[in-house]
């Protein structure tokens, strides 16, 4: 039986598709569940495409209900990646995926994390502090945002003349080489 993965995201889905390219033949994984809570985003016209199974979910019963537990278990989820997914993650679905769920953050935690630090917001911050390099964290999700333990993190140069598009653009980049390769070692160490 392959370790089934969910993939929450809110938007455009460039990760999920990533994602999803690099586990297209393998037996060992599967992509098998796209969860989003945005009706217009992009990565549900990604799961229509590559024929993965979708659950649009809304916020009061994710934060305040049942989390969709019981579609996650229907669907045979192992483990879960966030790959843009913008709502914090409830206590009820940590507690039911304890280290099995893992978040990518487009800067160096612990530095430009927390409440409010996503997409373009991260970049502005960083080249606002006059920073010289920037990168990505993979980690552990817990009930706090972007506080978990750190997996993985890669580094990329903050140039003089970086705008948060350009540093947005390098970011991007070292998410699409890092983040399928790091889910297959992480998912890999739990099967051991």
């Amino acid at each position: 039986m392959p370790v089934n993965i969910a993939i929450f995201a809110s938007g455009a889905g460039s990760n999920a598709q990533k994602i999803i390219d690099h586990f297209r033949d393998n037996e060992k994984i599967k992509v098998a569940l796209i969860v989003c809570n945005n009706p217009l985003a992009g990565v549900l016209q990604i799961a229509e495409r590559e024929k993965v199974p979708s659950l649009l979910i809304e916020r009061q019963r994710f934060v305040k209900g049942d989390a969709y537990l019981p579609e996650l278990k229907a669907a045979g989820i192992d483990f879960i990646v966030l790959a843009g997914f913008l709502w914090k993650i409830p206590t009820a679905l940590i507690d039911a995926y304890p280290q099995q769920i893992v978040n990518i953050h487009p800067a160096l935690l612990p530095k430009f994390g927390g409440k409010g630090m996503y997409g373009q917001n991260v970049h502005e911050a960083v080249i606002a502090a006059g920073e010289k390099e920037s990168g990505i964290t993979i980690h552990y999700v817990d009930g706090h945002y972007d506080n978990g333990d750190i997996i993985f993190q890669a580094k990329c140069e903050v140039a003089d003349d970086d705008t948060p598009h350009s540093l947005a653009q390098k970011i991007h980049l070292l998410e699409h080489q890092h983040f399928p390769v790091a889910i297959e070692e992480i998912i890999g160490k739990l099967k051991c």
